[in-house]
């Protein structure tokens, strides 16, 4: 066999596979490789599917899975039967799922409303033909949607204090995760973009950025980009408050001082009152 030759024919299998699924009793599937989306927006996943039998008077059902294996969930099943104009859900479908094309016209392609970042992973379509012989034909490659957003600043604080100093914190989301840089009356601070923290799940898509000894008094903005866009958040370092002073409270002594100067109003009170009587006793007997 000739060089040539069994390059064409590699070339042949590659773009099989990359067509779809063409299976065993002339079963053939077509998907798309991978499909973008927008964070909030929908999506549509094609998925076209072809069979020599005639199917036109059979029950069909369609359903959609993320993932593969035993790891998998099927996010939308329905069943489209003879003469039906629909192919109906079960009752406890997602209604951010739903059939794009008709199972009859052999178009199986499914619609997210709504995509989320959450929304990210690998998709395979499946059809089964209920007639004399229950076939059943699933596409072994997958589609690829992946969900793209604009950076995303969910929250900006300072952690820390006494001798340690403080240290502001930036938490960010967005697909292509976001840069993160920290801008400051010296734009940019020296040093401050420091390698991001990925989280768990969904953490490929978010970040923690840390800048380290930020002055109180002083203000910070917190700036994420990626090739989708652009969002500041500034944050404001107030100054500590001071210790209150020692010994009680101002409202406690002012209440002390007056209790001691009505207790000094009574006893001179007192002093004058029996003053005046010891003097008019001395007056009745010097009459007597």
């Amino acid at each position: 066999m000739d060089a040539p030759w069994v390059g064409r024919f590699l070339v042949l299998l590659l773009a099989a596979a990359a067509a779809g699924g063409s299976g065993e009793d002339g079963w053939s599937m077509q998907v798309q490789a991978e499909v973008r989306g927008m964070d909030g927006y929908p999506v549509v996943l094609p998925c076209t599917f072809s069979h020599p039998q005639h199917s036109q008077h059979s029950l069909l059902q369609v359903m959609w899975r993320l993932g593969h294996g035993s790891a998998a969930a099927v996010l939308f099943r329905c069943t489209s039967r003879p003469g039906a104009a629909a192919c109906k859900p079960d009752q406890q479908q997602d209604q951010r799922y739903r059939l794009e094309g008709n199972p009859r016209e052999h178009d199986l392609s499914l619609r997210i409303n709504g995509a989320t970042l959450q929304d990210n992973g690998r998709y395979y379509c499946r059809v089964e033909v209920q007639g004399r012989e229950h076939v059943s034909f699933e596409d072994k490659m997958g589609t690829r949607l992946r969900v793209e957003a604009p950076p995303k600043i969910l929250a900006v604080s300072v952690e820390g204090g006494g001798p340690a100093g403080f240290t502001a914190v930036c938490r960010v989301q967005g697909s292509p995760l976001p840069d993160v840089q920290w801008l400051g009356p010296d734009d940019p601070l020296e040093g401050s973009s420091p390698a991001p923290l990925v989280l768990g799940s969904p953490g490929q898509y978010r970040t923690v950025s840390q800048l380290r000894d930020v002055q109180p008094g002083q203000r910070y903005t917190c700036s994420a980009s990626n090739p989708l866009g652009r969002e500041q958040a500034a944050l404001f370092v107030l100054r500590p408050r001071p210790p209150p002073p020692a010994g009680p409270p101002p409202a406690l002594l002012l209440l002390l001082a007056a209790a001691l100067g009505s207790k000094l109003v009574l006893l001179v009170g007192v002093g004058a009152w029996m003053v005046q009587g010891g003097a008019l006793r001395d007056v009745g007997c010097w009459r007597k």
